[in-house]
């Protein structure tokens, strides 16, 4: 299960990366203003701001979700042992 769980996690950051990569910043609408093509998109107009915030909103939100998962998982697995728990007293030999 813990396999399954990050292999979802890596193609989760791996689609997170590409889906930030692929929107523009805030400076890249200053040109719309001016009358370039800002209406040949391939989402429509105004459809390619909406459709990347909310997918990218969606990766992130299952990025956190996987992330807070595969901690768990991880933290759950092991036992908190002491250094000073393996110790033993030394014994004295019989013969003497």
């Amino acid at each position: 299960m813990y396999e399954i769980f990050l292999v979802l996690y890596l193609l989760c950051a791996i689609a997170l990366i590409a889906m930030i990569l692929l929107q523009r910043g805030k400076g890249a609408e200053m040109g719309a203003s001016f009358g370039s093509g800002a209406s040949n998109t391939v989402f429509g107009s105004s459809g390619s701001g909406n459709f990347m915030t909310r997918t990218t909103t969606i990766l992130a939100v299952a990025f956190f979700l996987l992330s807070l998962i595969l901690g768990n998982m991880a933290a759950g697995g092991s036992q908190v042992q002491d250094d000073w728990s393996d110790l033993s007293v030394p014994t004295l030999p019989d013969d003497m």
